[in-house]
């Protein structure tokens, strides 16, 4: 069994796997909301929308992670603004954004260069964190974590029926801009952990999973947490033995993860289809 706890013998992997637990369960709840309503790409844009905000930050002296929530609300308040002001699909109105301050950040980066290296920002740094990042990162995960888990029904509704939903005397526009605002502040504290690119997969892949598996909310719910966090720590597991960055491991394993359930559901309908 010496291969199977060798990991655990090293502060740091724990560690890694800790943080990445933490960061994984507001990301995963986040996650099934995303892909009801079609907003899947809205993680994605906010995580690459960050970067300019990170860079000024640097510049400015002031704290990465209040730069990187400024950008990536600035990235989702403006495809709202524009989606609902123009005649072009949300899809689109958003890759003109993130695509527009992705390669803003890209260009302040070259002309001023920091500290910050780049690859940190991709990917992460899940074997290379303090105690800091896990204060901001625990905070955040508690505080979105709580919101969504008593607020879940109100989340819902807005998914599944907004007009009832406005019927039923909620106020959409909180619910609409604090969720933009929750995915802002998850990919924030994912950020120093887990890079651009893992916080993009922790915000799509749990939910499309779990939505594969069941068709009750609550049970995409618990069933997206126990994938992402179960995905994570295998992945940090593999990526010991393998010698490999953490993050896109991480990556690796829900992707295949979702292409085996994908073709079990396959098969289980033709079966079923047959009989």
């Amino acid at each position: 069994m010496t291969w199977l706890t060798a990991p655990f013998a090293f502060p740091f992997m724990v560690e890694a796997m800790l943080i990445t637990a933490i960061v994984s369960i507001p990301a995963a709840l986040l996650s099934c909301f995303l892909v009801l309503r079609g907003w899947a790409l809205m993680g994605d844009g906010i995580s690459h929308a960050v970067l300019p905000g990170i860079v000024l930050a640097y510049l400015a002296g002031i704290p990465l992670l209040i730069g990187a929530f400024v950008a990536g609300m600035i990235c989702a308040l403006s495809a709202g603004w524009l989606d609902a002001n123009s005649r072009v699909k949300p899809d689109t109105t958003l890759g003109v954004v993130m695509s527009g301050m992705f390669g803003l950040g890209i260009v302040i980066y070259t002309q001023f260069p920091t500290d910050v290296h780049l690859d940190h920002i991709l990917f992460g740094n899940i074997l290379g964190i303090g105690r800091d990042d896990f204060i901001s990162a625990g905070s955040i995960s508690a505080v979105v974590s709580s919101v969504l888990i008593l607020k879940w029904r109100d989340f819902a509704l807005l998914v599944f029926d907004p007009v009832q939903a406005r019927v039923a005397g909620l106020a959409i526009g909180w619910l609409h801009y604090g969720m933009l605002a929750m995915i802002s502040a998850v990919v924030v504290a994912m950020l120093s952990a887990v890079g651009i690119i893992l916080s993009v997969a922790l915000l799509i892949a749990p939910g499309a999973i779990a939505f594969l598996l069941t068709r009750r909310l609550q049970a995409m719910l618990v069933l997206s947490v126990v994938i992402a966090v179960a995905s994570s720590l295998a992945g940090i597991w593999i990526s010991f033995w393998l010698d490999s960055a953490p993050a896109p491991t991480i990556v690796v394993v829900m992707t295949a993860l979702f292409a085996l359930v994908f073709f079990w559901r396959q098969l289980t309908h033709r079966r079923t289809a047959a009989t």
